[in-house]
C-alpha cells in the first residue's frame, strides 16, 4: 500500500540549548539521489539527548530536531536509492555518516570517523512525524520490532551491545551500573549466554533494583554498596564518574570496567592498586554499522523484550523531565 505523504509535517525543535523544545510546522523533506523518507513511527528518548539539550554535548546543529531511536516506515527514496523500497520498516541510530577515507574507517572503526555526523545532532532526527536518512545508515528491521517498543534498540540496545563485545568472552560475572534502558536490554542478551548480571542502581531505587531482579538478574543493589561477589567485569551506563572508581574496586584481577556513555561527569582521583593487576579502564564511542546489523539479527531470536513509557510527540519535553528525574522505569518513547 502506498504511504500518503503530507506536505508539512509537525516537530519538535530545539532552539537553543537550554530551553524547552518548541512544537513547530515544517515542510516534509524531500530526499536526495542516497537518501530514504522514513515516515516515523516512534522515537526513543535517549539520555544523550538531555545531553544535547541541557549543552553538555557542544555545537549541535541549530535549529535542531533531536532523537536518534528512530523506528518508521520508508514512503519515498532517492533516485539512486538500491538497499530500500517504499514500506519498508527500518530503524534508525545515532551514526548517520562517515567519510569512508579517514584512518579510521579504513581500519574498521568508522565510529571514530573524523568527520563522522550523527542522528539528532549534526542531523535532523525522529522528534518529527517525518525524517530523512541515508540509505547506507538505516537498517531493516524484525516485524515484530516495527512498533514503538522496538525504538529503545537503536541506541540503547545497539550502545549496551557494543559494550559487552570490549569485554572478554570468558568473563561470568557481569557488573551493570545504571539500569535504565540500554542495562534493560543487555541484561537480556547476557542472561541468554547463561551468564550473571549484578544491576548496580540509583541508592535507594527500589523500582528498578526489582525491575532488573524480574528480568534475571542475580542480584540487584545501591551502587554504594559493597559488592556481594568480585565482577569478572563491569559496563557503567550511568553518567556519574565517581562510580569508576567504585567499579574498579568492586572488580576482579584481569577484569574490565567499560563506560558505555557519551558524556560523563569527572572521575575522581583513585589509588594504582584499583587498576593494578592487569585490570583494564576504557570507553564506547558511538557505534559502527557492523554492531547494527549483528544487533538487530540477535535481538529477535532472544528475542528482546523493552519496558516502555510511552508519550506524544508534543510531550517530548515532559519525557525528557522525566527522564532527568530518573521516573522512567526502561526506556521513555515518543509515538506519532
Amino acid at each position: 500500500m502506498k504511504l500518503r505523504i503530507r506536505s508539512m509535517m509537525r516537530a519538535m525543535v530545539m532552539e537553543k540549548p537550554g530551553q524547552p523544545l518548541q512544537l513547530k510546522k515544517l515542510m516534509v523533506p524531500t530526499p536526495s539521489s542516497k537518501q530514504v523518507l522514513i515516515k516515523v513511527i516512534a522515537c526513543g528518548v535517549c539520555r544523550t539527548d538531555l545531553h544535547i539539550m541541557d549543552g553538555e554535548l557542544t555545537n549541535p546543529k541549530l535549529p535542531l530536531i533531536m532523537g536518534h531511536e528512530i523506528i518508521g516506515t520508508v514512503c519515498q527514496t532517492g533516485d539512486e536509492v538500491s538497499k530500500f523500497k517504499t514500506d519498508d520498516f527500518v530503524g534508525v541510530p545515532w551514526l548517520g555518516y562517515t567519510c569512508g577515507k579517514c584512518r579510521y574507517c579504513i581500519n574498521d572503526r568508522e565510529n571514530l570517523c573524523e568527520d563522522a555526523l550523527f542522528t539528532g545532532y549534526n542531523i535532523d532526527g525522529g522528534y518529527a512525524e517525518y525524517t530523512l536518512a541515508d540509505e547506507n545508515y538505516c537498517f531493516p528491521l524484525d516485524p515484530s520490532y516495527a512498533k514503538p517498543s522496538g525504538a529503545p534498540l537503536m541506541c540503547a540496545g545497539i550502545i549496551g551491545y557494543r559494550s559487552y563485545k570490549m569485554i572478554d568472552s570468558s568473563a561470568n560475572r557481569i557488573g551493570i551500573y545504571g539500569f535504565g534502558a540500554a542495562a534493560s536490554l543487555l541484561t537480556q542478551v547476557v542472561i541468554s549466554e547463561k551468564k550473571e548480571v549484578f544491576a548496580f542502581t540509583r541508592d535507594g531505587d527500589s523500582k528498578a533494583q526489582k525491575f532488573a531482579l524480574g528480568l534475571g538478574a542475580t542480584w540487584a543493589g545501591d551502587s554504594s554498596q559493597p559488592t556481594p561477589e568480585k565482577m569478572d567485569a563491569s559496563i557503567i551506563f550511568a553518567s556519574l564518574g565517581a562510580l569508576v572508581p567504585k567499579a574498579l574496586k568492586d572488580l576482579e584481577k584481569g577484569g574490565t570496567v567499560v563506560c558505555g556513555g557519551i558524556h560523563m561527569s569527572d572521575i575522581p582521583s583513585f589509588p594504582y592498586s584499583s587498576l593494578w593487576e592487569e585490570r583494564t579502564l576504557r570507553s564506547v564511542a558511538n557505534l559502527t554499522r557492523r554492531d547494527a546489523i549483528e544487533y538487530l539479527s540477535l535481538a529477535p531470536k532472544i528475542p528482546i523484550r523493552t519496558e516502555t513509557t510511552l508519550f506524544k510527540l508534543e510531550e517530548a519535553n515532559e519525557a525528557l523531565d522525566a527522564l532527568r528525574a530518573g521516573k522512567i522505569t526502561g526506556a521513555a518513547v515518543l509515538m506519532m
